[in-house]
């Protein structure tokens, strides 16, 4: 077997998910010789796909629809479709079933979207319509560290808005449920309570994304995207090693930089003797939030949902009304337990056949709670759907469950279940790993983080690898190669 540590790098990425794809991508375009360690045999982190129940049913293991992986400012810079990468959609992005009431439904035209929220449509256009305008340059500015904006008013409009609470948001501009009940099916993505300061920020993001691009899929799954970054990286000269699971620096083949694409307890563990020990402390403190629990199932058909728009969308918010998500998600995070929690659902199949054999289909959900816990809540997940699908279950061919303890030990980024890189509430967003000036930089010139535990956090987006890359980049020519 060959020594991985007998070549020299310019730069390591320890990880291989989208940010750190990303980072390696980076530095290979500023000219340095990159390599990426990843522990997995397969690279991918949260973008790998599966054959989880049956055969023929093409799973996505972790993350499933990437409404910021075809709208991120930087993989939209690179030749992803000449790899092989195909998003498929439909107009329909959002839809949120209610129990006694057609359901909200999000299409790109916001004309359209108002059209269906009753009184409260024209609010809703004067809502998203400013930022519409130029969705790209508050895209650039608002996925990343605090900094002086392209686009300064721009952004301090829609900070104005996102500074909010999601309750906040949803009480200042909608007077109807149903409005109200979209705005909380949004902010749950954030994974804190819609009681938080800046829990509005992700609901306004993520509306305003749908009437940009349709919220995709990618075609034949999420590990597409993963495939189409090695091939940009690999004609680069960019080098991925699999199998190879990093737990020191003297793990490391000689570089000049080390980009880590983990959580920061990953980091502190790996790196310890070279970080000051306060710098150290602060990385284990940092606060991961509430866990996951997914179930994907092979189904025998469509999912019968009871309005059959429903059935047109990419993701489905399930949870009702804006107080019943609100105290789901407020639950989770003070690590209690729910029998009716707020559900995430994606429809792959319906978007791209290919996930399943022909007339059969995907399933995916997942819904927030207590961080690390063992409870199964694969009832629960299917219970919420079935209040708007009848007769769900009895299209299920086969299920498969991923536990909070499962998520970690499939990636040890998921920190008790943590897919989204930890906590973004007030505390953390901007500061997270630990308040830095630059936030990717650690004490240690050498040394470097750009996962989901950066800015701008989680999602398929690549924007924490990349601001890592461009700060390790300013140093690299000054550093010289070292033997960990």
């Amino acid at each position: 077997m060959p020594d991985h540590r007998s070549d020299e790098f310019d730069a390591v990425v320890v990880g291989s998910g989208p940010n750190g794809l990303a980072a390696a991508i980076a530095l290979a375009q500023g000219g340095a010789r990159v390599c990426v360690l990843e522990a997995h045999d397969q690279p991918g982190g949260g973008t790998r796909t599966a054959e989880l129940t049956l055969p023929g049913f093409h799973h996505d293991v972790c993350s499933a629809c990437h409404p910021m992986g075809r709208l991120s400012p930087f993989f939209r810079s690179l030749p992803l479709a000449d790899h092989g990468l195909t998003w498929k959609d439909s107009d329909l992005s959002i839809a949120h079933p209610l129990d006694d009431d057609p359901a909200v439904i999000v299409r790109t035209d916001p004309t359209a979207t108002a059209e269906g929220l009753g009184i409260d449509g024209e609010a809703y256009r004067r809502l998203v319509e400013p930022f519409l305008g130029n969705p790209h340059g508050l895209l650039a500015d608002a996925l990343g560290p605090l900094r002086i904006p392209r686009h300064p008013f721009l952004l301090a409009r829609f900070g104005l808005q996102a500074i909010r609470s999601a309750r906040g948001l949803a009480r200042a501009w909608f007077k109807a449920p149903r409005a109200q009940a979209l705005v909380a099916g949004c902010a749950g993505h954030a994974v804190i309570p819609l009681e938080a300061p800046v829990s509005a920020a992700i609901a306004l993001i993520f509306l305003v994304t749908a009437h940009v691009e349709p919220w995709p899929v990618a075609e034949g799954g999420s590990f597409a995207i993963t495939r189409a970054l090695l091939g940009v990286l690999e004609g680069l000269g960019g080098e991925v090693r699999t199998g190879l699971r990093v737990t020191s620096l003297s793990d490391l083949p000689p570089c000049r930089v080390v980009l880590f694409d983990t959580d920061p307890e990953q980091l502190a563990s790996i790196a310890e003797r070279e970080l000051p020990s306060g710098y150290v402390r602060r990385l284990r403190r940092y606060h991961y939030g509430p866990g996951s629990f997914k179930v994907d199932w092979a189904l025998s058909e469509p999912i019968p949902w009871r309005d059959p728009q429903v059935g047109q969308a990419a993701t489905v918010h399930l949870g009702g009304t804006f107080d019943e998500i609100a105290f789901s998600e407020r639950a989770a995070w003070e690590g209690r337990d729910n029998e009716r929690p707020y559900v995430l659902l994606v429809q792959q199949s319906a978007l791209d056949p290919s996930r399943a054999p022909a007339g059969q289909h995907t399933g995916y959900a997942y819904c927030h709670v207590p961080h690390g816990t063992t409870r199964d809540y694969t009832d629960i997940i299917e219970s919420q759907i079935e209040r708007f699908a009848p007769g769900f279950r009895d299209t299920i061919l086969a299920r498969h469950a991923t536990s909070t303890k499962d998520f970690q030990a499939y990636n040890p980024s998921f920190v008790g279940g943590a897919v989204t890189g930890g906590a973004a509430d007030i505390t953390q967003l901007f500061t997270r790993p630990v308040a830095r000036l630059n936030p990717y930089t650690t004490p240690n010139r050498r040394l470097y983080i750009g996962s989901a535990a950066t800015p701008p956090g989680g999602g398929v987006h690549g924007m924490g690898g990349y601001f890592a890359a461009q700060a390790a980049l300013r140093r690299l020519s000054s550093l010289d190669v070292v033997r960990w």
